[in-house]
């Protein structure tokens, strides 16, 4: 297949969190907004003169001043977000919205808050707490978490707009990110597909690291781009897998399962778009934070949801996948140390296999993979599998 147009640019911005387009619309006197979490709305972040950063922390392989304040025996992303802010990279923050929802990425940004880390005059960071049901209860605790902790700060610190004119401006935004997003992602649904695993994997980041009134000038062109895009007359892949687990916001990942041989058709993943990228709908007499809201606790696909029904419902949500995305197997994945994804990793392997007949490759990985020898050797045992496995059945 021809390049992408704006595939090597793309790949520029995630290099750093501070990128090109980040360093713009500062410039213009933009506030950037960072956060961790799918619980922080990208859609408040994004109001006008304000910008989400979902934050990353590329090329961090040795995290060991981090080690010394977090312990080893956190996760490693946790550790690479704090070592990256010692090391400045996170200086052009001018708040970060935090949940009490990961363990590790909470105490991250309690270091932020407490060290004095982010050198900015009036750089501040908020917690909200989110419920762990999802009920009316749940709903409006949310709702009024996300005034307080969000709206209202945006609106003393930086004088943002966030009366319900501008939220929905700002839904509307997003819903146009979420609209081109999920039609290029659809393009892996195709027999032989037009887009790599990969290809995708970096257009999803770059959505959620740059400013979107920056970014979407180029979404525009790249899913235009791609509705004429031919594929290759021979599929490159011996397979096709849903990947599945953590925060996973290294391409370089899903570079090395396609290089076995295996192409990733469906991100379900933290940062990825399934679910992610989902339309928000308001409701007529709906108020927008409200629907807010309940978006974002209705579509969270999070572990940190144990009740029984729940979590039989998020085994249920990646087998519909495979199916939809006519996917041979499934890829699931764990940051070490993860305490959520390590319980639901353990559980999905089994029950993934056990009740829906889906083969499963259940793997533990570091923040960067530096154990890329290993891993590449567990994904083309995998491949080789379902090979046989089709061979069997005679497909």
């Amino acid at each position: 297949m021809r390049d992408l147009k704006h595939l090597i640019f793309f790949e520029d911005l995630l290099q750093e969190a501070n990128n090109s387009l980040v360093k713009q619309a500062k410039s213009e006197g933009w506030r950037a907004l960072g956060y961790t979490c799918y619980f922080t709305p990208e859609v408040l972040l994004d109001l006008e003169g304000c910008f989400g950063v979902r934050l990353r922390a590329p090329r961090c392989t040795s995290p060991d001043i981090a080690t010394y304040y977090m312990s080893s025996r956190t996760c490693h992303y946790g550790r690479s977000l704090l070592e990256r802010a010692l090391e400045g990279g996170y200086n052009f923050l001018d708040a970060q919205l935090a949940t009490e929802t990961c363990t590790v990425t909470c105490r991250f940004q309690e270091h932020l808050q407490m060290m004095d880390v982010i050198q900015n005059p009036g750089f501040f960071c908020e917690f909200m707490d989110v419920p762990f049901k999802k009920t009316e209860n749940s709903y409006l605790h949310y709702k009024k978490q996300l005034q307080a902790h969000v709206l209202d700060k945006l609106s003393e610190h930086f004088g943002i707009d966030t009366s319900d004119e501008a939220l929905m401006r700002a839904i509307e935004r997003h819903n146009e990110v979420c609209r081109l997003i999920r039609e290029i992602g659809d393009h892996r649904k195709e027999e032989n597909p037009n887009i790599t695993g990969y290809e995708f994997h970096v257009i999803q980041l770059v959505s959620l690291v740059c400013p979107k009134h920056l970014i979407l000038p180029y979404l525009r062109e790249t899913a235009e781009e791609l509705r004429t895009r031919e594929s290759d007359p021979k599929p490159w892949f011996r397979c096709k897998v849903v990947l599945s687990g953590s925060e996973c916001d290294d391409p370089g990942l899903t570079q090395l399962i396609e290089g076995c041989g295996a192409m990733v058709v469906a991100d379900r993943y933290c940062y990825g778009s399934l679910p992610g990228r989902e339309e928000i709908e308001v409701a007529e007499g709906q108020s927008p934070l409200d629907a807010i809201a309940r978006h974002y606790i209705d579509t969270s696909m999070c572990p940190r949801y144990m009740e029984q029904h729940v979590m039989r419902h998020r085994k249920q949500y990646l087998a519909d996948l495979a199916r939809e995305y006519h996917a041979d197997g499934i890829i699931l994945e764990s940051n070490k140390f993860c305490e959520y994804w390590s319980y639901e990793r353990t559980i999905s392997t089994i029950v993934l296999g056990r009740d829906f007949g889906l083969p499963v490759c259940s793997i533990e990985k570091e923040y960067i993979n530096s154990a890329s020898g290993q891993l590449r050797t567990r994904f083309q045992a995998f491949v080789e599998s379902i090979e046989i496995k089709k061979i069997q059945e005679g497909k």
